[in-house]
């Protein structure tokens, strides 16, 4: 079977990914966002805040089997006549997805330049009482997207795995879904397709600078943002979890950037179902001196 599926990689792009995933907007403050940004991109920005967040993938089939991703969002970054998104930090489940994705693809890659490590998802199935603590959770309530009161909810607790210690980063709470819902039309939202285009590289690990897309069909909803709460020192595996400063103080900066972004205020939640991602291959990107960059 992994035969097969590194085949599948070495067949070239596009590559296939298929699941279900949640993009969630926040506002990142300018000066967090611009520590992972090269200096020759202009942020979008307005009153001191980019648009970042996170993307939340749970991966059912991809040229190498299940797995989770999550992508850390430092900010928007503009390319005319678009603009596109900037990953801080990538996390995947899977040993061999991250070695593939050094090699060949999209949110995994260390080769396309993205700072991608390998994570340890754990999930766990949780009730909770929400509360509708925030603008956007309000408005959704109103318009009976989603509800206040005691709600089953799946709890994602993500950490880092780096050499022998294991980092925790954040947990994310997300509102459970009867698989039974999953197959009502009106309730997954109308069919969408859209292209995401992102930057990459000028990594210790990849210098140049590139760009891609990815092509993306699925049902698509609004949703009540996901909460999310900061790093425990709890972890239910064999190896033993430990705080950040075991790490490099440079590695440490960066860590606790990612924690700002994943904690800072939430604007926007899309859930997508029935996704398949097609992504494409890099191109390098050429900067010039008037902090403008050309493909």
């Amino acid at each position: 079977m992994e035969d097969s599926k590194a085949y599948t990689y070495a067949m070239g792009p596009p590559w296939l990914f298929k699941g279900s995933a949640l993009y969630q907007l926040h506002l990142v403050k300018t000066e967090v966002a611009r520590a992972f940004i090269p200096k020759d991109f202009k942020l979008v920005e307005a009153f001191g805040y980019t648009l970042g967040g996170f993307f939340l993938a749970s991966y059912e089939d991809s040229p190498v089997s299940k797995f989770d991703e999550l992508v850390v969002i430092a900010g928007i970054v503009w390319s005319p006549p678009t603009s596109c998104a900037w990953a801080a930090r990538v996390l995947v489940n899977n040993e061999e997805a991250c070695r593939h994705g050094r090699k060949f693809t999209f949110f995994l890659l260390q080769e396309i330049g993205l700072p991608s490590n390998v994570g340890i998802f754990s999930k766990k199935f949780t009730k909770v009482k929400e509360k509708s603590t925030n603008v956007y959770n309000s408005f959704l309530n109103k318009i009976g997207v989603t509800s206040s009161g005691r709600k089953e909810h799946t709890e994602v607790k993500i950490s880092e795995v780096n050499e022998s210690n294991i980092m925790s980063l954040c947990s994310i709470s997300l509102p459970y879904v009867d698989p039974k819902r999953r197959n009502d039309d009106k309730w997954m939202g109308p069919k969408i397709r859209m292209s995401l285009p992102s930057f990459s590289g000028q990594t210790i690990h990849h210098p140049l600078l590139l760009k891609y897309a990815c092509q993306i069909e699925c049902r698509m909803r609004a949703v009540a943002a996901a909460e999310v709460s900061g790093p425990t020192n709890e972890y239910d595996g064999n190896k033993s979890e430990v705080e950040p400063q075991n790490t490099s103080r440079l590695e440490d900066k960066t860590l606790n950037r990612c924690i700002s972004i994943l904690l800072s205020k939430p604007v926007l939640a899309l859930e997508f179902n029935f996704l398949k991602m097609k992504v494409n291959a890099p191109t390098i990107v050429h900067s010039n001196p008037k902090n403008r960059v050309q493909v």
